[in-house]
């Protein structure tokens, strides 16, 4: 496998907790630059204040990660792209559906390899659970995902900012594993979102799903950004066929009639770049909006209701 050299555009919470760590101890891809609006660097490569510098400075570095906050996202990619170079987008890929649209187009038009990770898909008690609902079908799936909002974006005024998802932020997480899990596809039915009176995005949701599934099994989701204590990350399942499941460490671990089944370490990234790397090789994109489909949905149709105003 070729070595790549890699550009990473956003050195926020994510990229210095996940993609720079990753980056550096892999054999596929070697950090060459850095962009960043506050001048920050990392292991003493080149950092450039806009992509248009490091385009013009570094004409051989010919792949890039965005990952900044979502509303920026679509230039950022779009710019890339139109530069020739294929682009990793972190999650949410876009702000919003004609903003993924659009890059998946431009990446087809200009030969360039897109990738929309979303990070919770890759662990193997996801591929696990798939495979459960596959062979059982499904009666129910509830998910619980609730996080201290402090805890896992500090001061960071853009998740309240419109186009930055609130409570979705970590609730995509969910939706792509759910997306990824069940045998067919899921609609937002209702949904009632709960809005800081101060803030203009979610601190909690909760929503019903519909299917075509002839069974009408029980989908249900409960996000909230006030949680206290330690993290709820999980899904209870339970199959067609009777077998009670959970899915749970953020998608990492699985159990299937009270005995884990799988559980692995936390090498969702890794296995981004893996992926990534053989896209790379095979020239092909990747690009999966049904989770982003799914936030959109909810907010289509979501019940407002306001609640206390959020101070951090």
């Amino acid at each position: 496998m070729a070595t790549h050299k890699i550009a990473v555009i956003g050195l926020g919470k994510i990229t210095q907790d996940q993609h720079l760590p990753v980056i550096d101890k892999s054999g596929a891809f070697e950090l060459a630059a850095v962009v960043s609006t506050r001048g920050l660097s990392h292991g003493g490569v080149p950092s450039y204040r806009t992509p248009a510098e490091l385009y013009a400075a570094r004409p051989d570095i010919g792949i890039v990660a965005v990952n900044t906050p979502p509303e920026v996202r679509h230039g950022l990619a779009r710019e890339a792209l139109l530069a020739g170079k294929d682009v990793l987008l972190e999650k949410p890929p876009a702000a919003t559906l004609t903003e993924l649209a659009d890059l998946e187009a431009t990446a087809a038009a200009q030969g360039r390899v897109l990738f929309a990770t979303w990070h919770s898909r890759f662990n193997p008690a996801v591929e696990a659970a798939r495979d459960l609902l596959a062979e059982g079908g499904v009666r129910s799936v509830r998910i619980e995902w609730r996080e201290d909002v402090r805890k896992w974006h500090p001061g960071q005024d853009w998740v309240w900012a419109p186009g930055g998802f609130g409570v979705f932020d970590p609730g995509i997480n969910a939706l792509s594993i759910f997306t990824r899990i069940l045998p067919f596809a899921p609609f937002v039915r209702s949904a009632e979102l709960t809005y800081p009176a101060n803030r203009q995005t979610p601190i909690a949701a909760q929503l019903v799903f519909a299917s075509t599934d002839p069974a009408a099994p029980t989908l249900t989701a409960d996000f909230d950004w006030r949680e206290q204590g330690d993290e709820k990350w999980h899904m209870t399942i339970e199959t067609a066929d009777g077998r009670p499941a959970r899915l749970f460490k953020g998608g990492g671990a699985l159990s299937v009639g009270g005995t884990v089944v799988v559980e692995a370490p936390s090498e969702e990234y890794e296995r981004i770049y893996a992926h990534f790397a053989e896209l790379l090789d095979a020239r092909r994109s990747d690009v999966d909006g049904s989770p982003l489909r799914l936030v959109a949905d909810a907010m289509l149709v979501g019940k407002r209701v306001t609640t206390d105003p959020f101070e951090w």
